[in-house]
């Protein structure tokens, strides 16, 4: 298959022109006009990914490599120690992002992992139905995602609705219209935030609300012409 036949079939699956204006999703690194022999799903790029990928292959990832202008290339640092690595072994980049979370990704774990029913959705914020106290929506979440522990804001006993933003989305805050928001990265001004709002918070993870990507997406390229690889990404961060 031809790199810019691939291209054509994502903007189907999840139109690129719906990434947000801040994001670079799209073809990162390679030539659109190349063959190429397989696909490989990550959420990210790291070393070990290059080093099992095949050559001629694409790297299709939810975060991109390079989010912004590069000023220079020095190969002992990240990321062009990688970008280095990608273009020995002809590997090609495609980064399917803040698309990919409006079109699928939040749908996906608000309905398949954690099994609530969806309310509405809006840009990056999906509402679900919920009707459990805060407490046991604790335990459920925790399970439903493997979490060990939970960081939380408690500002109402019992929760109604719920609003989910994968990944770090404690920059809408303002904008969440329910009585629990679930996301990642969440930081200690946020909380505050949350508290004056008598805004519940679960801080559900940027890596553990993420990591269903590939498997996601898999689903909409099973029927495609190449060999579709899912390869499980690591978290950066160990927890002590």
């Amino acid at each position: 298959m031809i790199l810019k036949d691939l291209i054509k079939i994502l903007n189907e699956i999840s139109p690129f022109e719906l990434q947000e204006a801040w994001d670079n999703s799209g073809l990162i690194i390679g030539d659109e006009n190349k063959e190429i022999k397989s696909v490989v799903l990550s959420l990210d790029i790291d070393e070990s990914l290059i080093d099992i990928a095949p050559e001629n292959s694409v790297l299709l990832t939810h975060h991109p490599l390079i989010f912004s202008g590069l000023k220079q290339l020095n190969f002992n640092e990240y990321p062009a120690n990688l970008i280095q690595k990608m273009i020995k072994k002809n590997i090609s980049h495609i980064a399917m992002h803040t698309n990919f979370d409006k079109t699928h990704l939040n749908r996906y774990v608000g309905e398949k992992i954690l099994g609530f029913e969806i309310a509405d959705e809006e840009s990056f914020v999906l509402k679900m139905h919920c009707d459990m106290s805060f407490e046991n929506l604790m335990l459920h979440v925790k399970s439903r995602l493997g979490l060990e522990n939970l960081k939380v804001v408690k500002g109402k006993e019992y929760i109604e609705t719920i609003a989910l933003t994968t990944g770090s989305g404690a920059s809408l805050l303002s904008f969440v219209d329910a009585d629990c928001f679930l996301t990642g990265d969440i930081k200690y001004h946020d909380a505050m935030q949350a508290s004056s709002l008598n805004l519940s918070l679960i801080e559900i993870g940027h890596f553990e609300s993420e990591r269903f990507f590939g498997e996601v997406l898999a689903k909409s390229l099973k029927n495609i012409s190449l060999s579709v690889i899912i390869s499980n990404s690591k978290n950066p961060f160990t927890y002590i």
